[in-house]
């Protein structure tokens, strides 16, 4: 089973997984960078469309797909989406190809904003989390609240460290000169940010990335460790408890 970062918009990634002649595509915001690759790929198949929460960038590609394809679409039951899906929530599974995909419900970002994770066989498993958590960081509360993203990158934490992220955004390089300001001592993430920028030089993503190095880099989901929340607390007189601190940190950010 391959997986598969496809450059989409300014700095959008489309996921796809492909495996023997069938191919599943993630927040499609964009058909054409899938068509291109599909005809590339003329012995391949789309057959699958998962989408992670109803906003455009990641939506806007699906319904050209579906009618280029005949893929079954599967998003948020919680989220209006502009097309025919078929509602998942948490606790749900899907079969794709003898990959089990498990659905978390993980709101902030979006009020019903849901991931996807699975284990391919012999590999590490893989997440497919949207816009909630990217690397070095985590998506905007445009509408949902500091208490309930900060549950959701709890959820996300404790999958396998192994696993896999796939972010829907290159928003890496900026998010680590925030963590940086944030969290300057951290060794671990000053290496990965030269990694990263490393990459970025070779015009080469920096995802998918590692769950393990993401809590070892990630403020937010650091933000109760003590060297997060004090400098956290330093900044902001408002943070004085797990959910505060991150509500600062959120804020700080957004304003970086």
């Amino acid at each position: 089973m391959k997986l598969i970062a496809l450059p989409a918009f300014a700095d959008n990634y489309i996921w796809l997984l492909h495996t023997d002649h069938h191919v599943l595509v993630v927040d499609p915001g964009d058909s054409a960078p899938v068509l291109a690759w599909l005809q590339l790929h003329p012995d391949l198949s789309l057959d699958t469309i998962l989408v992670t929460h109803h906003h455009a960038d990641h939506t806007g590609g699906v319904a050209d797909l579906v009618a280029h394809s005949k893929a079954r679409v599967w998003g948020p039951a919680m989220e209006v989406l502009p097309f025919g899906a078929h509602g998942v929530q948490q606790g749900d599974t899907l079969e794709w190809h003898h990959l089990t995909l498990n659905v978390l419900e993980v709101p902030g970002h979006t009020a019903g904003h849901v991931a996807f994770w699975g284990q391919p066989v012999g590999q590490a498993p893989v997440l497919f989390c949207g816009d909630t958590l990217f690397s070095g960081g985590c998506g905007r509360l445009f509408e949902g609240t500091p208490a309930q993203m900060l549950d959701s990158l709890d959820r996300l934490a404790a999958l396998p460290e192994e696993t896999r992220v796939c972010c829907a955004h290159e928003y890496t390089l900026s998010n680590l000169r925030f963590a940086l300001a944030v969290d300057p001592d951290n060794t671990a993430l000053q290496t990965y940010a030269q990694t990263c920028a490393g990459l970025r030089q070779q015009n080469k993503p920096t995802l998918p990335v590692s769950l393990n190095i993401e809590k070892a880099i990630n403020p937010f989901l650091r933000s109760r460790t003590a060297p997060v929340s004090q400098s956290v607390r330093e900044h902001d007189a408002s943070a004085l408890d797990d959910v505060s601190t991150f509500a600062a940190l959120r804020k700080w950010k957004n304003e970086f």
